[in-house]
């Protein structure tokens, strides 16, 4: 932290009283609630359309065999959505802060409901195989730009938007409708492959995973007429910018956004990676005498395990603060993944196939309680509202790129092991150390934040803008030459 940063963060700023706080507003509950969950539920396409396609990438294995499995398509159809994903994210960062929530927001939808759709229809010319593949990876990568749209429109208006609902309740509610949602979309990208594989059986797989993929256009689309109905929100009415000092920004918040952005970098690597591999994991472990369904429901199961992870976390992050609670679920993830390291010998069986599930499942569940929740939380409320979509898009890019890497990293690892054993070891050993170098960013070098951390976030960085010669009557609703700005 600079010295101007320590300077401004030290003091103690209430919010300006030129405004009356956002709770304070005269709406009823629900017309506080529903722009939270509008903003916030689209990232159930997140964790739906970038979980499926794990399920999606060992049906395909099994259609092409080595024609897909030996080509590049197999990585890059799983891992190409990520590199989108950082575009989008990037992009509609910059846009949401320098145009519209809504309009960004509005944009990224339609994006993920049209590359969707293309997704499932994907075709090679002349029913070529390898046009197929090639298709389907470039349809992911817009699809993917779509995805990376809903993190720095949607969850950043999600947390202006909770600043109007009670004290004490903030961090759950926005909790609920971002993480808890992605997590909700792995679970049925999980249960929703193994029902298609029981209805369409294992002789017709080119219909399920078209049906697997094509089930992902329906939560967009469902939001799209919320969406539409949606205003501003009214902390970035309040506070948005039309001239961006940017060193000013760089000065104030560089060291915090870099700590930021390498948490979600460590956390993404070992989360996307670990899900987009547990399919094949577990079948691996439970030989080719399992029919394929049961490998996606134990898959299903491993899911199940984040939803009470993301409930007990969106709770504590009330009670004990997002960095406490970040640090003491990444904390323990590791401590766990080194006992299931030490224990794999005995987990990598079929005879222990549930065990594994279990001690997996409740790694799995303590990350998402500590940075799954957390590191959102923490990005959206720990830099200003005018440069909130910015920050917390490369901070969201940063965890995206974690996710690019780890999905290429653990097979590297996996193919370097001495033996089979060792192969299933070493990426938890990789996880578990990243884990508790997190849990030490977070306690020595995360700010505390509280119920009303935006707002004296925004207090903070006016003033020290005024500090530096800023003009802040400027920000706000209103334009360069004194016309209103709003909708």
């Amino acid at each position: 932290m600079t010295k101007d940063e320590e300077k401004v963060v030290g003091e103690d700023v209430s919010p300006s009283t030129e405004n009356a706080p956002l709770e304070n507003t005269a709406k009823s509950r629900w017309e506080r609630s529903w722009p939270t969950i509008a903003c916030g539920a689209g990232l159930f396409s997140d964790g739906y359309l970038n979980g499926v396609i794990g399920s999606v990438n060992t049906m395909l294995s099994m259609i092409y065999a080595d024609a897909y499995t030996k080509s590049s398509a197999s990585k890059n159809v799983s891992s190409i959505a990520f590199a989108g994903t950082v575009v989008g994210m990037l992009f509609f960062g910059v846009l949401s802060d320098h145009w519209s929530r809504k309009g960004s927001l509005l944009a990224s939808t339609l994006i993920l409901i049209l590359f969707a759709i293309l997704s499932t229809g994907s075709y090679g010319y002349h029913g070529s195989v390898y046009g197929l593949f090639s298709a389907l990876a470039a349809y992911r990568f817009f699809l993917g730009i779509g995805i990376g749209g809903e993190y720095p429109a949607g969850s950043v208006a999600c947390a202006e938007s909770s600043g109007e609902l009670k004290n004490g309740h903030r961090n759950r509610w926005f909790i609920m409708f971002t993480n808890l949602q992605i997590d909700f979309g792995f679970v049925v990208s999980a249960f929703t492959p193994m029902i298609l594989v029981l209805i369409f059986t294992e002789n017709h797989l080119r219909a399920a995973w078209r049906v697997a993929l094509g089930l992902g256009i329906i939560p967009p689309l469902s939001l799209l007429y919320l969406r539409l109905k949606l205003n501003e929100p009214e902390e970035f009415n309040r506070e948005r910018m039309h001239k961006f000092p940017i060193w000013l920004i760089i000065k104030f918040y560089w060291k915090r956004l870099a700590i930021v952005s390498l948490i979600w970098f460590v956390y993404d690597f070992s989360a996307y990676s670990f899900n987009l591999y547990s399919s094949a994991w577990i079948a691996l472990i439970l030989g080719d005498s399992y029919p394929l369904w049961k490998s996606f429901g134990w898959n299903t199961v491993v899911n199940l395990f984040y939803i009470p992870g993301s409930v007990s976390g969106a709770f504590a992050s009330d009670w004990l603060g997002p960095r406490k609670t970040l640090a003491i679920g990444v904390g323990l993830q590791g401590v766990i993944g080194f006992i299931m390291s030490g224990c794999y010998e005995y987990l990598n069986t079929p005879k222990n196939v549930a065990a594994f599930v279990v001690v997996y499942g409740i790694f799995l569940a303590l990350g998402e309680f500590g940075p799954g929740d957390n590191i959102g939380l923490v990005a959206a409320k720990t830099s200003a509202t005018a440069i909130r979509g910015q920050y917390y898009g490369i901070a969201a890019a940063a965890g995206k790129i974690g996710a690019f890497v780890g999905t290429y990293v653990f097979p590297v690892i996996q193919d370097n092991a001495p033996n089979e054993i060792r192969a299933g070891q070493d990426p938890f050993f990789v996880s578990s150390a990243l884990c508790l170098f997190s849990a030490a960013l977070a306690i020595f070098c995360l700010p505390h934040i509280g119920q009303d951390t935006i707002t004296e976030e925004d207090s903070k960085f006016r003033r020290y803008l005024e500090e530096h010669g800023y003009d802040t009557s400027s920000m706000g609703q209103k334009s360069e030459n004194g016309s209103g700005s709003g909708q």
